[in-house]
């Protein structure tokens, strides 16, 4: 009868001030439990309204001392038979184990070192090493996982920093690596340097996208990729190219001394890397790369043509013949010899 007449007055004061967000969740001293907890809080938020208007229980009182989990001991809402209350503690423990999981998850500096850097390190690795159309067993699900969570942790300083020194000391061993090499094999194996290099970019940065746009790009105002080909021209390209120029220009002197894609891909790499190189030997650039020399004009035409005629006599001085003429149909050269002139003809008037 003493708990009914205490509700009737809860129910009829003014204790329970009610106040609706946006939303319209009911922010009441005993509607914020029944919002955070469920129904199962009810009986808790009016028991402690009751609580504060009609003083103190009868019998001794426990006082309130905040357990590890955050729970209040001594704060029994209910009695022996009070089940809402043992529904609201389950509740609470719940929401407290739910903070303690969110608390263990947390990556300290330590972990980064000892559990996640090691992974990313194995895998950058293998990138840098691979050849082209090899197999590399790594998961690049948990590979991007860790650079995603380090990233939240607030490791990505660290994690930049690690990962521009691992590429740096790569880098550096390649290049001893080509000051070793012979004449003979020194473009050869600057063209699988170089390639192997830009093939393993085309996993490394994706890898690393959180990363640069959480803090490459928003901190630093730069780009992983520029950052890490910036880094091949240094340490290797930079200090080669005044020994590869002069062979490959020998080789370009001689037809087919090396294949000409890798002719092609060192040119167009090392104008990727640093296009002033252009200027070292606009000849060879203009070859692979277009808009290189200036644009041609009619005065120098004969000019080009004695280009063509010198190319055509070194290749058949070194064994290139123009193959077999002997098939062709009767008239057809005549015919397309007139053609020409005519074209040219018209071409000078």
């Amino acid at each position: 009868m003493e708990e009914e007449s205490m509700e009737e007055e809860g129910g009829g004061g003014g204790c329970e001030a009610m106040m609706d967000d946006q939303n319209h969740n009911n922010w009441g001293a005993g509607g914020y439990g029944r919002h955070l907890l469920g129904p199962a809080a009810a009986p808790l938020g009016d028991r402690l309204l009751r609580g504060a208007a009609a003083g103190p229980p009868a019998g001794p009182e426990l006082p309130a001392v905040p357990e590890a989990n955050g729970v209040l001991r001594g704060c029994e809402p209910g009695g022996a038979g009070g089940k809402g209350g043992a529904g609201a503690i389950a509740a609470a423990i719940n929401i407290n184990a739910s903070t303690s999981k969110f608390l263990m998850n947390v990556i300290t500096i330590e972990d980064y070192k000892s559990t996640y850097w090691p992974k990313l390190d194995s895998a950058i690795d293998q990138l840098l090493t691979q050849s082209p159309g090899d197999y590399i067993p790594i998961s690049y699900e948990q590979i991007y996982s860790c650079v995603y969570k380090c990233v939240c942790q607030q490791h990505s300083e660290q994690m930049y920093s690690d990962l521009i020194k691992k590429i740096t000391n790569h880098l550096e061993r390649v290049s001893k690596e080509l000051q070793a090499s012979p004449p003979d094999l020194y473009i050869e194996r600057f063209n699988v340097a170089l390639g192997q290099y830009m093939g393993a970019l085309q996993s490394i940065v994706p890898l690393f996208i959180y990363m640069n746009k959480f803090y490459i790009e928003t901190k630093l105002n730069r780009d992983l990729k520029d950052d890490l080909i910036k880094l091949f021209t240094e340490h290797v390209a930079e200090k080669h190219i005044y020994n590869l120029m002069p062979l490959l220009l020998e080789a370009q002197s001689t037809p087919f001394q090396i294949t000409p894609s890798t002719m092609a891909n060192i040119v167009k790499g090392l104008y990727t890397l640093r296009p002033e190189w252009v200027q070292m030997a606009p000849a060879l650039f203009s070859k692979f790369i277009p808009n290189i020399l200036p644009p041609a004009v009619e005065s120098e035409l004969q000019e080009y043509a004695a280009q063509d005629q010198k190319l055509q006599r070194e290749l058949m001085q070194n064994g290139f013949t123009r193959g077999d003429q002997s098939r062709k149909r009767a008239g057809e050269e005549l015919t397309y010899n007139g053609s020409s002139a005519c074209a040219s003809s018209r071409g000078y008037r």
